[in-house]
């Protein structure tokens, strides 16, 4: 795993092109000034979750002796049901259920949207399986949550831009690549486990 990997596969996580119906529903309610401001506070919020598991996350697994496989095979389980979700939407609920109106305050938009339990994991386990790369992955980290506030900063022109159809085509295109990069978790795992 390298940098590259890590950036993009965190930047699939995060999913910020098929994010974006979701906090434009979110959004809706909030007045037009003041949605700036929350888009900022729940992003904020989320990359101080995501580098908290980054971090503290290594420390919390071996506290309890959880192993490198076992990571790896969890994180690709979870990853592989937000992929699923991602092409095969839940009715009546998008892909996280549905929300409260009203202001959002860290749910649904920082946790689980932006610092989902599939980036959490996948955090946990490159940095479980390459300690003396912390540099790298905080790198890769901040450059997947940069591009996805931008992108989601921008929300309503991407929106205009592609349509609805198009932000599901690119959501499904990206639950098909985490369905691949879940499958490679897994046997890196098992191989890890039977070898």
């Amino acid at each position: 795993m390298d940098f590259l990997t890590a950036f993009l596969t965190l930047l699939l996580v995060m999913d910020p092109l098929g994010n974006i119906p979701i906090f434009l529903s979110v959004l809706r309610d909030v007045e037009e000034k003041r949605r700036k401001w929350v888009l900022l506070r729940e992003l904020l919020i989320a990359l101080g979750i995501l580098l908290l598991f980054l971090f503290f996350g290594g420390a919390v697994l071996d506290a309890l002796g959880l192993q490198t496989q076992t990571i790896s095979i969890g994180g690709a389980i979870v990853l592989f049901i937000i992929a699923i979700r991602m092409i095969f939407p839940p009715v009546g609920g998008g892909v996280m259920g549905d929300h409260p109106e009203g202001e959002p305050f860290i749910v649904p938009l920082a946790i689980p949207l932006v610092a989902g339990p599939s980036a959490m994991a996948f955090l946990m386990l490159i940095v479980h399986q390459r300690p003396d790369m912390m540099f790298e992955w905080t790198g890769a980290l901040v450059a997947a949550w940069l591009i996805s506030a931008i992108i989601l900063f921008f929300s309503p022109k991407f929106y205009r831009i592609l349509g609805e159809r198009g932000l599901v085509a690119v959501e499904r295109l990206m639950g098909m690549i985490l369905v691949m990069i879940s499958v490679q978790m897994a046997l890196d795992g098992l191989k890890e486990v039977f070898i």
